[in-house]
């Protein structure tokens, strides 16, 4: 199930007025002029009695709120009649909003209703509420319901990005009937951001989702050809005299839990009390505090298992619910395109409370548990002229080890957005600050900055009918520490100064590092078949951000453009097909070329909604140099590659739904080839248990895999590589099981084996840029290292059992066991795939047992 912004995908401003009709004296009273529902404005009733929340329209209410009719197809066919009727009516009182939704079906029996967990889509049918409160056609928010009851609700920004981390607390209650189905929803007024004027006219539109004939209707139409969803909402009307909206909203809870940890090289279990809360205060109309004292986030689903070989470091999603709520409005982007976007930007939340940072360096063993956030909090801002601010702090505990060694310093975050929005939205200019100052000492001063600042202006400007865009930025980075802080910064793998081809000043000596960065963007963002964007992108050598942000390299400029064909109607034997095409261009910033490469994709999504994706890249067209493979030093020459891939995926209306991708590489004249299976098959029975289970398998050889960098006795600094034959297989379980809306079991389970061994150690020769590939490499005479090179045997597994009852609307309970297994030997070994999971069974586990029990209170 995919959310009605995901489908749209794109954008668009439309002013939608309400019209007015004359309605006729009845027995000689007055003419009065009535508002009534138009084919883009709707209008409120107000209610004198609350309609109860039963999904029954025999409330006073609805017997008189007038209909909103009109419903368009626009999915598959746009503009089509809908091949079932629908009709909504709109109520609302002091303090809430009233929805009624009559989605009318002649076959009842075959309406798709699943339960799940909440904020979970479902192959189900749906009715979604989108409602722009500010009517400012930029930001809004959405609350949907499928046929079984399961709410969803996203916050919107930038005119069409989801936030799906918001939760609002409100009610709705659906029924399925002889005529279809109904949802009835009651939306306090108190969940939603608006101005302080006596009436209100909110964007407002509603969408249903009839899932068994993959066709989506709403009112007033949405376009898919139009740049973005939230300027397409029509109007509500009627709206006045909302009551103050409540000032406080408080979260507090209570954590039980018993954790694994290492103390002395050996496993104990430590079990704690702890209480914290969230909370929400209103500070002005348009300003809300959001803070949260002593977190805990042990409900969160673990990051999923991973080897990194690379010189980049791994990028993982943030899922703690207070960081990403709100994320979007602290957005701010680097090295990102519509070609090859690796999550990089200003602002990384992860790096909030990670683990401690220097327990590799002081201590034998990590820390099982990740750094204690002290309290944090966001300062948010709307107003009706299109400002935006957000301000976010955060402050996180020091941490020590054996004998008194800091693994962690006591450490402030902070960030600043601004961004106002002209034209109606469709141009806007901002800026963005962040910072990092940490409480330094003997340990933690040769290896960590002491303070770290980045600031950045960007622009967007929208032209031509609003179907194009040109957008651009500009950030100045400053990092300072001790000299042997900053010394290990340069060395650092995103910058690498110490490359000895590179012509960059690596200082010993110096306590600051100061860079930059440059973005400039061109494309179409509307029409309907054709789109496309070009980009430069450029970061300089001393480009550092990764204190608070992710940067995975630096010195680099780039060019890149898509160009994309969409046929979004439906034709004889499909409904949807998509056209990319790419070419990226790659140099470091003293301009050695890195990469060039071309990739075509196509996506086709049948009439039985089975679905086809093939693609391809052809790499390393030209002469191209990396200069990262030898981890600090100089640039190799590289060969062509190509890496065509498929995938398929079945039916999800169905009750078993088959996938399968399949990835291919084959570079270097054959020297390096890679093989990716990843079959998945999705189950689902009785509506309320839905499963999942893949498998990741992969066979990869690298003929020039980095094994590491020696230095003589003389100095001399030999840059070795291997041949590595490795094999990863991974599995992933999902289990769901969903006893009512508000009550839900979920399992999750993953096993992770990577093993390899390597052969044929040898060193760069003098002249690593040789057309010739074997004239790249020279022996490399030390018995020590290439006599028995090794391998490795990585194995690891990631669990989580929650079990998640809302008692109360916004007041949750959470029962969680989360289990962690890992080892390592540095040898392939001789088992097979069954001894390796056999050995994981064995490995000593890392158990969290967690009860949360948190209480919404609203004042």
């Amino acid at each position: 199930m995919i959310s009605t912004i995901a489908l749209l995908g794109l954008s668009l401003s439309l002013q939608t007025p309400v019209l007015a009709q004359t309605i006729k004296p009845v027995h000689g009273t007055t003419p009065a002029r009535i508002a009534v529902p138009s084919a883009t404005g709707a209008v409120a009733t107000r209610a004198t009695v609350a309609p109860a929340i039963d999904g029954k329209d025999d409330d006073q209410v609805w017997a008189t709120a007038p209909a909103v009719t009109g419903f368009k197809q626009w999915r598959p066919i746009e503009g089509k009649e809908p091949r079932f009727k629908t009709e909504a009516k709109v109520a609302y009182d002091a303090a809430n909003l009233y929805v009624f939704v009559r989605a009318f079906d002649p076959h009842p029996d075959s309406i798709i209703r699943l339960l799940e967990r909440r904020d979970t889509f479902t192959s189900s049918d749906m009715i979604w509420v989108f409602i722009d409160s500010y009517h400012d056609r930029r930001t809004g928010y959405e609350f949907g319901v499928n046929a079984a009851g399961v709410k969803i609700d996203q916050a919107v920004y930038d005119g069409g990005n989801e936030d799906g981390a918001w939760d609002a607390v409100w009610d709705v209650a659906t029924r399925i009937d002889s005529l279809g189905w109904t949802a009835e929803f009651r939306i306090p007024f108190s969940q939603m951001r608006y101005g302080s004027e006596r009436s209100h006219t909110f964007g407002f539109t509603i969408d249903r989702d009839i899932y068994r004939y993959q066709e989506r209707v709403s009112w007033p139409m949405f376009s898919q050809a139009k740049p973005d969803m939230v300027s397409q909402l029509g109007s509500l009307e009627g709206l006045n005299e909302l009551e103050a909206p409540r000032k406080l909203e408080a979260l507090p809870y209570v954590v039980s839990k018993s954790a694994s940890q290492i103390v002395n090289n050996r496993y104990t279990q430590r079990t704690t009390l702890t209480a914290g809360g969230d909370l929400k205060y209103r500070v002005a109309p348009n300003v809300t505090l959001d803070a949260t004292v002593n977190p805990d986030f042990g409900q969160v689903e673990s990051d999923p298992a991973v080897l990194n070989l690379s010189a980049y470091e791994s990028f993982f999603d943030e899922r703690r619910p207070f960081f990403v709520a709100g994320r979007g409005l602290f957005r701010f982007d680097v090295n990102c395109n519509n070609v090859n976007c690796n999550g990089e930007g200003l602002y990384y939340s992860r790096r909030i409370g990670r683990t401690p940072d220097l327990a590799g360096i002081y201590g034998d063993t990590v820390p099982l548990q990740p750094t204690t956030i002290i309290g944090a909090a966001k300062l948010l801002g709307r107003f009706p002229n299109g400002l935006t601010f957000g301000i976010l702090d955060a402050t996180t505990e020091h941490v020590s080890g054996a004998g008194d060694k800091t693994f962690e310093p006591l450490t402030n975050f902070g960030v600043a957005r601004v961004r106002q929005d002209i034209r109606n939205g469709n141009s806007s200019v901002g800026a963005m600050f962040t910072a990092v100052n940490r409480s330094l000492d003997q340990w933690s001063s040769p290896y960590l900055a002491g303070n770290a600042y980045a600031g950045a202006i960007d622009f967007r400007h929208r032209l031509l009918g609003n179907n194009y865009e040109i957008s651009g930025s500009l950030d100045q980075s400053r990092v300072h520490g001790s000299a042997a802080s900053i010394l290990g910064l340069q060395r650092d793998a995103v910058h690498y100064y110490q490359r000895p081809d590179a012509g960059l000043p690596l200082d010993s000596t110096r306590t600051v590092l100061n860079g930059d960065a440059e973005e400039l963007k061109f494309g179409k963002v509307g029409g309907q078949h054709l789109m496309f964007e070009s980009s430069y992108q450029r970061r300089s050598p001393g480009f550092e951000v990764n204190d608070i942000g992710f940067l995975r390299r630096a010195d680099q400029q780039s060019w890149n453009t898509w160009v994309g064909f969409f046929d979004r109607n439906q034709r004889a034997f499909y409904n949807r097909f998509q056209w990319n095409n790419n070419w990226w261009q790659y140099w470091t910033a003293g301009g050695l070329p890195l990469e060039a490469a071309y990739n075509t994709n196509t996506h086709l999504t049948f009439k039985n909604n089975w679905s086809i994706h093939a693609g391809g890249t052809v790499g390393q067209l030209g002469t191209t140099f990396d200069d990262r493979a030898a981890r600090g030093g100089p640039a190799i020459r590289q060969d062509s590659y190509i890496a065509p891939w498929m995938g398929i995926n079945g039916d999800d209306r169905r009750s078993v739904v088959p996938m399968l991708w399949v990835n291919y590489v084959r570079g270097n004249a054959g020297r390096n080839r890679s093989l990716n299976l990843s079959p998945e098959v999705d189950y689902k029975l009785g509506g309320q248990f839905s499963s999942a289970f893949s498998v990741n398998w992969s066979h990869d050889i690298n003929d020039h895999q980095w094994f590491g960098n020696f230095t003589d006795s003389d100095g001399q600094k030999h840059y070795t590589f291997a041949h590595l034959d490795q094999k990863t297989t991974s599995a992933t379980v999902r289990l769901n099981y969903t006893f009512s809306p508000a009550v839900s079991l979920q399992i999750y389970a993953q096993p992770f084996i990577s093993k390899g061994s390597y052969s044929s150690v040898r060193q760069l020769s003098t002249n690593p840029r040789a057309a010739a590939y074997d004239d790249r490499y020279a022996a490399y005479d030390n018995p020590a290292v290439t006599s028995d090179p090794g391998g490795f045997n990585f194995k690891q597994f990631q669990s989580n059992v929650v079990f998640r009852w809302e008692y109360l609307p916004g007041s949750t309970l959470f029962l969680v066991w989360n289990e962690g297994r890992q080892g390592f030997a540095p040898a392939e070994g001789v088992e097979g795939f069954g001894g390796d999971v056999r050995g994981l069974a064995r490995l000593h586990p890392a158990n969290t047992f967690l009860v949360k029990m948190s209480y919404w209170l609203n004042r």
